[in-house]
């Protein structure tokens, strides 16, 4: 199940803002923040940030971070973070373990994230069960390998109804780490997340459908859930829809549609994907008709 694909996706978690503040002054923060006025957002947060809010502490730790509206400064990001997160600010522990784990404003220590995501964790935050298991899956300093509690993780995250917990679900079944290999289960998880619009599950759910992967083959379905994707901006499944077209999968074979299609996922933003789509184009190319090639041109506008 791999020469159609090389997208079934894990999407790991990146920094998150904290999170809209529940009222009053900081709220209004928040306000300039969503309109891109990072500066306005600044001064607004810093002095209840300095009289011990810790969303407002969170909050500037987050500028400071990101280098939006004040100097980016990894130190008093996380001076922010840790005055926040002795409050009990449940996001910004999340972000002090990623912090930890990415080596920003002091070592790299996956012991030290680890400890931070285990916090946020406990309060409920899924980004942070799903870290978690990434370290447990990945192994090396201060972090035994450990594919059982990594499951286990992403199983707990999976139960919230969180789509990227389920899209790792449907991953650890299709692949066999940590649980036993289930491709039946993988489908129902990936068909959970992709039920939701998470773009990774619905382009992993259409590569099921593709490959009669844990059930039968059904290219109509393959190609709506691959649409779906298409149209969410997933570049896979742009390259996907070219290859099915290239191969005549679930369609009479379309050298002009695999000819957008590819030129589609060449431009998605994965560079990986980017690879994999310039050389599909090139052998493409190479049985085309020139006129097949000048139609395709013509489609892309060019």
């Amino acid at each position: 199940m791999g020469s159609l694909r090389n997208s079934f996706c894990g999407v790991l978690a990146g920094f998150a803002l904290v999170g809209p503040a529940v009222g009053g002054p900081v709220e209004d923060g928040f306000d300039a923040y969503s309109r891109g006025d990072f500066a306005k957002a600044a001064q607004i947060w810093r002095p209840y940030a300095e009289n011990g809010d810790p969303q407002a502490q969170a909050f500037l730790g987050d500028l400071f971070y990101a280098g939006q509206g004040v100097a980016r400064d990894d130190k008093l990001a996380l001076f922010w973070f840790k005055l926040a997160a002795d409050k009990g600010n449940v996001s910004a522990e999340f972000n002090l373990g990623l912090a930890a784990e990415m080596g920003r404003g002091q070592p790299r220590s996956a012991a030290q994230a680890f400890g931070w995501y285990k916090k946020a964790a406990a309060a409920g935050k899924v980004p942070a069960m799903l870290a978690i298991a990434r370290l447990y899956r990945a192994g090396g300093a201060g972090v035994e390998r450990d594919l059982d509690a990594a499951a286990g993780w992403i199983e707990k995250g999976a139960k919230t109804g969180d789509p990227q917990a389920q899209d790792e679900m449907g991953e650890l079944f299709r692949l066999g780490q940590g649980v036993p290999p289930d491709l039946d289960k993988a489908r129902q998880w990936y068909l959970k997340a992709a039920m939701q619009g998470y773009p990774p599950a619905e382009n992993n759910i259409a590569m099921m459908y593709r490959y009669g992967a844990g059930g039968p083959v059904d290219y109509e379905r393959a190609f709506g859930w691959l649409h779906r994707a298409a149209d969410h901006g997933m570049a896979a499944a742009k390259y996907n829809i070219g290859a099915m077209y290239a191969l005549g999968l679930g369609a009479s074979r379309n050298r002009v549609e695999a000819h957008v299609w590819y030129v589609a996922a060449i431009n998605g933003g994965d560079p990986h994907i980017r690879a994999q789509a310039e050389q599909a184009l090139a052998l493409l190319k190479a049985e085309m008709k020139p006129a097949e090639i000048a139609e395709a041109e013509r489609r892309l506008g060019h």
